[in-house]
């Protein structure tokens, strides 16, 4: 340990003691007894003042509310900024991109839906005349392919049963109408590609389109905005994280700031005085203690 000893004579400040009044005879003799009597012309007066710790926990607990706090409460104040800034960018990026994730989302949503998107009657007619095609086990007239109702509206429950039974590189059941899974499915997985407005037969070889045949432009685009969104959300998700850490972060660096700063530094200031003849003469004093 290094001690630097540092005594700074700011003022002497001489006031006149009042303490003990006494009155003087007129006579010079006793009027030196009297005075050496009332006054010590050596006595010291000392006023002690002690640097105040710091408190870790404290310290600690405010940077885990709100980074910076800690820090602000420990005098680093360029930590602070640092944290305070984090928590900003953080805060912002995660409310921003999740905006931007939910508007493409609702964008690719609302494309599926228009007529230059996907229908499941497409899917789900082609599916009933090409199973026999993709699963020789399916004959022509099975029961299984009868997915429609009376008014030729697909029945869903049907359709999944019929996906599970055609198999192969049918390797998913169709989402309900409007769930997250059904927006997913119909841009990621190839069964779901004759359902897209832009599908036609011809554009495949004469024994029919099969896995893993290209997909159609429309699919591609589909598959592209979607995963759009999702990079959004990625982004969103990231600085979740980031707002987790640094409060975190923050929190155990105002903990061992301020310990560090306990253990390193002592320091008091104090106030000597010392009487020379009718006069208190003060001298403040600083005492700073570092370990190295």
């Amino acid at each position: 340990m290094r001690k630097l000893i540092i005594i700074l004579c700011l003022l002497s400040v001489s006031t006149f003691a009042q303490e003990n009044k006494f009155e003087l005879s007129g006579n010079l003799y006793q009027d030196i007894l009297i005075s050496s009597n009332n006054y010590d012309f050596n006595s010291k007066d000392s006023i002690n003042i002690v640097a105040k710790k710091r408190v870790p926990l404290l310290a600690a607990g405010l940077s885990l509310v709100l980074p910076g706090a800690g820090q602000f409460y420990n005098k680093d104040y360029w930590k602070t900024a640092i944290f305070a800034a984090v928590e900003a960018a953080a805060i912002y990026t995660a409310i921003a991109y999740n905006h931007k994730g939910d508007d493409q989302t609702q964008f690719f949503e609302d494309f599926a839906n228009s007529p230059d998107g996907w229908t499941v009657d497409k899917y789900a007619h082609w599916s009933v005349d090409n199973a026999g095609r993709i699963n020789p086990g399916i004959e022509e007239n099975d029961p299984v392919l009868n997915i429609f109702d009376n008014n030729g509206d697909v029945v869903w429950s049907k359709l999944n049963t019929l996906e599970v039974t055609i198999g192969r590189w049918y390797s998913h059941q169709l989402a309900p109408y409007g769930d997250q899974q059904y927006y997913e499915m119909i841009g990621k997985y190839q069964q779901f590609n004759p359902g897209w407005s832009d599908y036609r037969d011809e554009d495949y070889p004469p024994d029919g389109y099969t896995y893993p045949d290209p997909v159609t432009p429309t699919f591609k685009w589909y598959a592209d905005q979607r995963g759009k969104a999702n990079d959004y959300y990625n982004v969103a998700s990231t600085a979740v994280v980031v707002l987790i850490a640094n409060h975190v972060l923050s929190a155990v660096e105002a903990a061992l700031a301020a310990n560090s700063y306990n253990h390193t530094l002592k320091a008091n200031v104090s106030l000597d005085s010392k009487n020379i003849g009718y006069q208190r003469e003060y001298y403040p004093r600083f005492h700073l203690s570092y370990s190295f």
